[in-house]
């Protein structure tokens, strides 16, 4: 049974930076594409970055240059170092994983399996 839980989230001014984690439990496979996404009322869900097995990473053109994602495999668990954060950043941050790098390529959102979720405001 594949968990993904997230933390980190909370309220920050413009200008800020914020971590979150996601730590992972059950995952039994060994090829993955880790992908952070956000959605906020209203708005589609929008993959903001990903990961896979070989280190490959992606990210969404709004934050190329402020969002950083890395895997801890000790850890099992996923990161997302986002910094110079904006109003528009604010969203609903959920983590999501899928058996198959190759689910990194694009912007797809078609995840095996998702956390709850957490909140991320910038003001």
């Amino acid at each position: 049974h594949v968990q993904l839980v997230e933390s980190g989230g909370g309220s920050v001014q413009a200008g800020g930076s914020l971590r979150l984690s996601c730590g992972v439990s059950g995952y039994r496979y060994s090829g993955y594409c880790y992908g952070w996404f956000r959605q906020t009322p209203g708005k589609e869900r929008e993959r903001v970055s990903s990961i896979d097995t070989t280190g490959s990473t992606m990210y969404a053109d709004s934050v190329k240059g402020r969002f950083t994602v890395s895997y801890d495999n000790a850890k099992s668990t996923l990161y997302l170092q986002m910094n110079n954060l904006k109003p528009e950043d604010t969203a609903n941050y959920t983590c999501a994983v899928v058996p198959y790098r190759e689910r990194c390529i694009g912007a797809g959102d078609v995840f095996n399996w998702w956390g709850p979720g957490t909140q991320v405001t910038v003001s």
